[in-house]
C-alpha cells in the first residue's frame, strides 16, 4: 500500500485543520447559495423544501465530501493521479485518462464562473463608490456589463485577483485568503440578517420562506431539486475535494472535518436566504426572478433601503468572497494537474491555466454562450466526475482499503453504515444526479 500512497516530499499542504476546513468551506460557499437556495425553498414548499434538502446533504453531501477528502489524501495527489494509482491497484492502466473527466469539467466551471465573478466584482466596486445605488435603472446597469463582451475588463481583473492568491500555494496563498474571507463572509450576512429584520414588510418574506407547505414533499421535482441543490452546493465534481484532500495531513479527521464542510455550508445557503427573501418581500419585488435576483433585484432593494449604500457594499464584498474562494477551490484542479503530469513550477502552472481561462472566457461572454457553456459543463461532466470519484476509492480500490484511509487521523472507529453509505447509497444517488440532470436540463 505505501508504494500506491505516496506523494511528493515538496508538495506544499494546508498547515492547520481550520485552514483546511475553511477552505473546503469556501469552495463550497458560491453563488448556488446566495441566489438559487432561497429561490429553490421558496419555490417547492418553504420550509418543507428543507427537509428533502438536509437529507440529501446528510446522505450524499457528508458520505461524498468525505470521500473526496480521503481519496485525495490517500493518493497525495488531484483526480489525475488518485485515478491513475487506483487503476494500477487494480493491474490497470490509463487511469490518468479517466481522471482528466473533473479535471476538465473543473476547468470548464471556472473558466465560465470566472465570468460572473468578474461581474461581481464591478458590482462590488459600483457598491462601494455609490455607483451601482445611484444608477437609475438596475436591469441596465447590470445589462450594460452581461451583454456582448460587456465585462472583460472586471473578468480580466477577477481572474488576476484569483491567481495572484494561488501564487502563493497553498498555505500561504489558499489557507491565509479563506481564513480571512470565510469568517468574513458569515460575519457579513449575520450583519445584514439583522438589519433585514427590521425591514417593514419582512415577515411577509419569513413566512414564504420558512412556513411549510407540506403538499410539495408529494411532487417528485422538491425531492429532484433539493437533490442537485445539496449536491452542486458541495462542490461534488470528483476535483477540488480531491485536490484540497491531497494537501491535508494524515493526522487529521476527514469524517469530522467533512460534517463541518456540510454543516457551514448549509448554515450560509440560510444565512443568504434570510437576507435576500425577506428584503425582497419588503420592498415588493420579485423573488422568483432568478440569476437576477442577485444582480438587478437586489440593487433595486439596496436603493429602496435606509443607508442603502453601505448594505450594499457589505453585501457584494461578502458575495465576492464567496465567488472567489468558490473560483480559487476550481481553479486548482488543473493547476495541480500541470504540476504532478508535467513538473511545471506553480507559478508556471498558474500562468498556463491563466492564459487559457482568459482567452476561452472571452469567447464565452458573447451572448448566450456563457450559459449554454455553463449548462453542458455542469450537466455532463461535473456530476459525472463525481461519480467516477466515487466508483475509483469505494469500488476500484476497494472497501478495506477505503475504509482504513477514512479512519486515518479519526480515534473513534468506523461504524458498520460506512459500506453501505459510501458503496450503495452516495454511488447509487449521484448517478440518479447523473440522469435527473440531463433529463430536467439541469437541477442545481
Amino acid at each position: 500500500m505505501e508504494k500506491d500512497v505516496q506523494s511528493s516530499k515538496h508538495r506544499d499542504g494546508f498547515s492547520s485543520k481550520i485552514g483546511f476546513v475553511l477552505a473546503c468551506i469556501g469552495s463550497a460557499v458560491g453563488m448556488g447559495n446566495i441566489w438559487l437556495f432561497p429561490y429553490r425553498v421558496g419555490q417547492f414548499g418553504g420550509a418543507a423544501f428543507l427537509i428533502p434538502y438536509v437529507i440529501w446533504v446528510a446522505l450524499i453531501g457528508f458520505t461524498g465530501v468525505m470521500g473526496e477528502m480521503a481519496f485525495g489524501r490517500a493518493m497525495g495527489t488531484g483526480p489525475l493521479g488518485a485515478f491513475k494509482k487506483a487503476m494500477e491497484r487494480k493491474g490497470k492502466k490509463h487511469g490518468d485518462l479517466i481522471g482528466l473527466i473533473p479535471a476538465i469539467g473543473s476547468l470548464g466551471i471556472a473558466i465560465g464562473y470566472s465570468v460572473v465573478v468578474g461581474w461581481i466584482l464591478r458590482f462590488t466596486v459600483g457598491s462601494i463608490t455609490g455607483a451601482m445605488v445611484k444608477a437609475p435603472d438596475s436591469g441596465a446597469y447590470f445589462g450594460a456589463i452581461a451583454g456582448n463582451f460587456g465585462s472583460i475588463g472586471w473578468h480580466m481583473a477577477a481572474l488576476i485577483l484569483t491567481f495572484i492568491v494561488m501564487t502563493a500555494g497553498i498555505s500561504q496563498g489558499i489557507e491565509k485568503m479563506n481564513k480571512f474571507m470565510m469568517p468574513t463572509f458569515y460575519v457579513m450576512f449575520i450583519i445584514l440578517c439583522v438589519r433585514v429584520a427590521f425591514l417593514p414588510g419582512a415577515a411577509k418574506g419569513y413566512t414564504y420562506l420558512l412556513k411549510p407547505r407540506w403538499g410539495f414533499l408529494g411532487n417528485p421535482k422538491t425531492w429532484i431539486y433539493a437533490l442537485g441543490q445539496a449536491f452542486f452546493s458541495l462542490s461534488l465534481a470528483g476535483s477540488g475535494t480531491v485536490v484540497y484532500g491531497s494537501y491535508l495531513k494524515k493526522t487529521e479527521d476527514v469524517v469530522d472535518s467533512a460534517k463541518n464542510v456540510a454543516i457551514f455550508d448549509t448554515l450560509a445557503a440560510m444565512l443568504a436566504a434570510l437576507v435576500v427573501i425577506p428584503s425582497v418581500f419588503a420592498f415588493n419585488l420579485d423573488p422568483a426572478s432568478g440569476p437576477p435576483l442577485l444582480f438587478i433585484t437586489m440593487p433595486e432593494v439596496f436603493k429602496q433601503m435606509p443607508a442603502g449604500f453601505l448594505f450594499a457594499a457589505l453585501f457584494f464584498i461578502a458575495v465576492l468572497f464567496a465567488g472567489v474562494t468558490s473560483l480559487v477551490n476550481l481553479f486548482e484542479t488543473p493547476i495541480e494537474a500541470l504540476q504532478q503530469r508535467f513538473k511545471f513550477s506553480r507559478t508556471k502552472s498558474v500562468i498556463i491555466v491563466g492564459i487559457i481561462s482568459a482567452m476561452v472566457g472571452i469567447f464565452i461572454e458573447n451572448g448566450d454562450v456563457l450559459g449554454k457553456w455553463m449548462d453542458i459543463v455542469s450537466i455532463y461532466i461535473i456530476p459525472l466526475g463525481a461519480l467516477l470519484a466515487g466508483i475509483m476509492f469505494f469500488w476500484v480500490c476497494g472497501c478495506g482499503f477505503a475504509r482504513e484511509q477514512v479512519q486515518l487521523g479519526r480515534k473513534k472507529p468506523l461504524g458498520s453504515w460506512f459500506e453501505p453509505m459510501t458503496r450503495y447509497v452516495f454511488v447509487g444517488v449521484t448517478i440518479l444526479v447523473y440522469i435527473a440532470g440531463i433529463f430536467y436540463g439541469g437541477i442545481g
